[in-house]
């Protein structure tokens, strides 16, 4: 059954998780949601779903006039769906198919584009508007949410991070060979932090929190005390 997304009976508040590839923003992000009863907006899966649609349609997505020619045509929903988050790409449930390396790669290249980013920076406002989130991405604290109740910047050492793309991907059973994933990583964050639009950085009153040697139960107790100080339950 799909569950619609209320309005809070108090002032909403936002939670705003920044940070590169595989510092754990998802996974951290979803418990934090899960523990507070808040709706969870996974932004990386939007631009993935983004770029999917032009994999599947076979469109270059290293031409911008033939990107921006094709927004119109890009509908992305989120529903929760049982408990479950799920997102749809011109109505088709696409939540597994987002997770493979090329929809990942295919959210790095879109995403540089100004056009996308205006399309999805309404979308996400526009649901922080209406109920308490938390939500995770490149630019969340900086652009999306700037007035963001509490702001995290989660990160990880390049190392850590491939060593947790490698187990998540062959727990999968994927054949993937982690030199790979850690250039690929760090091709991915040279990107991000260097496109013109909303690169990818710290806000300026985001609280640091490096996870290379936290698990994340630990992640999530630190954040849910950072919430606590802010009055968010």
């Amino acid at each position: 059954m799909e569950k619609e997304w209320k309005s809070s009976t108090r002032q909403n508040y936002s939670i705003a998780i920044d940070g590169p590839a595989g510092a754990g923003k998802s996974s951290v992000s979803k418990e934090i949601a899960k523990r507070l009863g808040i709706v969870y907006i996974d932004t990386g899966a939007m631009y993935r779903a983004f770029g999917l649609y032009y994999l599947k349609n076979n469109l270059s997505l290293d031409s911008e006039k033939i990107v921006n020619m094709n927004v119109p045509n890009v509908i992305i929903e989120l529903k929760n769906e049982d408990g479950l988050n799920k997102i749809y790409l011109n109505h088709e449930d696409v939540s597994q198919e987002i997770r493979s390396e090329d929809a990942s790669r295919g959210a790095s290249k879109v995403s540089v584009y100004p056009k996308v980013r205006e399309k999805m920076v309404k979308l996400q406002q526009e649901i922080s508007s209406k109920t308490n989130v938390i939500m995770d991405g490149r630019d969340i604290g900086t652009v999306v949410l700037p007035n963001a109740t509490l702001k995290i910047y989660l990160t990880a050492s390049v190392d850590e991070r491939a060593k947790r793309r490698y187990k998540e991907q062959t727990e999968k059973g994927l054949n993937v060979n982690l030199e790979d994933i850690k250039k690929d990583i760090e091709e991915r964050d040279y990107r991000d932090m260097h496109r013109s639009v909303s690169p990818l950085k710290q806000a300026s009153d985001a609280i640091l929190l490096d996870t290379s040697n936290l698990t994340q139960e630990e992640v999530v107790d630190e954040i849910l005390n950072l919430c606590r100080k802010r009055d968010i339950k």
